[in-house]
């Protein structure tokens, strides 16, 4: 999609209802002439059942299905709300001019509002002069229009369904084919009002969230982004969101790291394009999705009418195959399963046939034989287990003649008594018999179709509900650091300086010797005690790579000649620090991106910090719980928790908790900060590397 450019504004809210509401339209383009677009926007009207004036302009017609046709805008009888611009780039300014002339309220213009002609400002930037002067709101460029389903109004010149039922989703995209699609969907996803936001001249994506968190109808606003271009309006509406307690689903696309190869410090590298806006999404806890199908399965399941209890997820299947498949995905994706009490396995066990485990999760099938008082039985005990928060019934869902399978009739028994969520997963998607899905969702029960995106919606239901239970317990906190009694003024010099300044912050820091000649190295050795580390003092992150670093040198002689290696490589200053070992190896990180500013990183450390590409974003400064939440995140610490005991991630949270406010007061000064590695130790942390990458004045 052509690009227009940065507009960084902050957006409020704005009022948009002559556009998305308008109760008057002018079609600029109108056509009789079957299949052509102007055709399409006056048929797209109509079946939406839109009633009022609507003004077909083209001087070609005097009548465009059944409506008188005027020959231009200005033989209309007064400004209208909106006005469609269903014409081609070269004339698209003289049509907008003419709308902003008469008053119009607002305009889609459909076309790129792009032309190759060499007069300067170029034609988008013409458009928006217009419509800013004239304070006109306008949808697009290049883009498909827009959808309001409760007010019946279409303001587009392409085919959706004709029965479109409003609902509680407000979406909005940069693809005009998602706009389309997500209309189109056959599983029940209903909306209020949908956008293609286009190249956002003028009214942008924050100035449409807005205008969505005001109608009393919005439940969920999800979004299919490709780029932000208004950053603090974003965070603006996002805030907004937060504060109204309406979820957001996000699918951002364009997140390869085309920059990696330009950036000095490692976590500038990781951060790539998208690290911030992964940060920012974090900080208001939007929910992020990586496909269409895991975003529908994920919007379906926000739509159910009940929340989630405590606990986890409890399922039950009729194969112990696709159980364990639907096992092994929970884990890869990070899906906890419910650990069900002694007395809901001996309930299982008298109802199951023999040779059947009854535990979470469960396989209920044995021979078929009174299958459904089986099914019916077992769902029941496992919804009344405290450990449940909801329970997936998890089959093919193909379409049955036999009785005995009635599993839709099962279901809907089960759900109709329950107060617990009782959610379908459906393991494949073509398999799906439509018409008992359909029956499924018209109850309330949501039919969720694959089993990774499945789980992966489960997953973020799941996030968002502990971290509603977390701003419910939420007090005021104290920072747990104390700060220098002067922010740091300037970037930090060379490792030892870096190093010190995160002691100055309370993060642990192992002991540090500066020399610069064979002899002061040598006393340096002595006094932290063999067996050490030598390191290059300035230079880059890089050091490893640069040949810059030695590690567990046990004697004088080995010492000497490795320094004197590094010294006439990469200069005489270097860094002498006892060996430090640990159970892991993290990574911090600060970048300061230039739309939305400090970005801290957590992630894998020491020489896979790029290469797993295990790592968390997050805007500073964060309290010690949340940061105890990211780092419980990574799949290096899973793995870990998993492997050994536990070593204390409460000290590795309050370290990165209070390297996120040292964040806040350098990024005045830097670049970006690395700290790599972070050992973690049974003690705690302590940070062996540091390197800052200063601003230039």
């Amino acid at each position: 999609m052509p690009s227009t450019g940065s507009h960084f504004r902050v957006s409020g809210p704005r009022d948009l209802h002559r556009l998305l509401e308008a109760r008057s339209v002018a079609v600029v383009g109108a056509s009789e002439r079957s299949g052509s677009f102007g055709r399409r926007m006056m048929t797209e009207l109509r079946a939406g059942g839109f009633d009022g004036p609507v003004y077909p302009v083209n001087p070609r017609y005097d009548e465009v299905l059944g409506r008188r046709c005027l020959p231009s805008l200005a033989e209309l009888p007064g400004p209208v709300d909106l006005v469609l611009l269903g014409v081609p780039n070269a004339v698209l300014e003289d049509q907008l001019a003419a709308a902003a002339a008469l008053g119009c309220g607002a305009a889609v213009v459909f076309a790129s509002g792009h032309l190759d002609d060499d007069r300067d400002p170029p034609l988008a930037e013409r458009l928006r002069r217009i419509a800013v002067t004239a304070g006109m709101e306008l949808c697009g460029c290049n883009c498909m229009g827009f959808v309001n389903v409760e007010a019946r109004l279409r303001a587009c010149g392409f085919y959706e369904p004709a029965d479109l039922r409003p609902g509680g989703i407000a979406l909005f995209c940069h693809s005009g084919s998602v706009f389309s699609a997500m209309l189109h969907n056959r599983r029940g996803l209903r909306f209020n009002v949908v956008v293609s936001v286009g190249t956002e001249l003028v009214t942008g994506l924050p100035d449409y969230m807005h205008h969505a968190l005001g109608l009393d109808s919005t439940r969920i606003v999800a979004l299919f982004i490709e780029t932000v271009r208004d950053p603090r309006g974003f965070e603006s509406a996002l805030e907004a969101s937060a504060e109204a307690g309406v979820p957001v689903v996000a699918l951002k696309v364009g997140t390869v790291e085309r920059s990696r190869a330009m950036v000095a410090a490692h976590t500038g590298a990781l951060a790539g394009d998208d690290g911030a806006l992964e940060a920012v999404f974090d900080a208001y806890g939007v929910t992020r999705v990586r496909s269409l199908d895991e975003m529908a399965d994920t919007l379906e399941l926000l739509c159910m009418q009940r929340s989630p209890r405590g606990g986890a997820v409890a399922s039950i299947h009729d194969s112990g195959g696709e159980r364990a498949m639907f096992v092994d995905v929970a884990e890869q994706v990070g899906v906890a399963l419910a650990e069900v009490s002694d007395d809901t396995k001996r309930r299982l066990a008298r109802v199951l046939e023999p040779g059947l485990e009854p535990d979470n999760p469960l396989d209920a099938w044995g021979t078929g034989n009174a299958s459904d008082l089986i099914f019916r039985e077992a769902m029941e005990i496992l919804l009344d287990d405290d450990a449940t928060a909801l329970l997936v019934f998890c089959a093919d869902l193909t379409a049955e003649d036999d009785p005995s399978m009635a599993y839709i009739d099962i279901i809907l028994d089960v759900h109709e008594r329950a107060v617990k969520p009782v959610v379908v997963v459906a393991n494949l998607t073509s398999g799906i018999d439509p018409a008992g899905a359909a029956r499924l969702r018209a109850a309330g029960v949501p039919v969720l179709e694959g089993t990774v995106t499945a789980l992966q919606a489960l997953r973020h239901l799941m996030q968002r509900r502990d971290r509603e239970i977390r701003r419910r317990r939420s007090v005021p906190w104290v920072a747990a650091v104390a700060p220098p009694a002067r922010p740091p003024a300037r970037a930090p010099r060379g490792q030892a300086e870096a190093l010190e300044l995160l002691r100055a912050y309370g993060i642990p820091v192992v002991d540090s010797l500066v020399a610069d000649d064979a002899g002061a190295v040598l006393e340096a050795a002595a006094r932290v005690g063999f067996p050490v580390a030598l390191k290059a003092e300035q230079g880059s992150p890089h050091k490893t790579d640069a040949g810059g670093v030695y590690l567990g040198l046990g004697d004088r002689r080995s010492l000497l000649r490795s320094y004197e290696d590094i010294a006439a490589r990469l200069g005489p200053r270097v860094l002498i620090q006892p060996m430090v070992s640990g159970l892991l190896e993290l990574a911090f990180g600060l970048v300061v991106d230039a739309s939305f500013g400090p970005v801290v990183m957590v992630g894998a450390g020491g020489i896979l910090i790029e290469g797993l590409g295990d790592r968390a974003f997050v805007k500073p400064p964060i309290d010690p719980e949340r940061a105890g939440e990211v780092v419980g995140r990574l799949r290096v610490v899973r793995a870990l928790c998993r492997r050994v005991r536990p070593p204390r991630l409460e000290d590795v949270a309050l370290a990165l908790s209070r390297f996120s406010h040292l964040a806040v007061d350098l990024a005045p000064h830097v670049v970006a900060l690395d700290v790599n590695p972070v050992m973690v130790t049974r003690e705690g942390c302590v940070a062996v590397d540091a390197f800052a990458i200063g601003r230039e004045r």
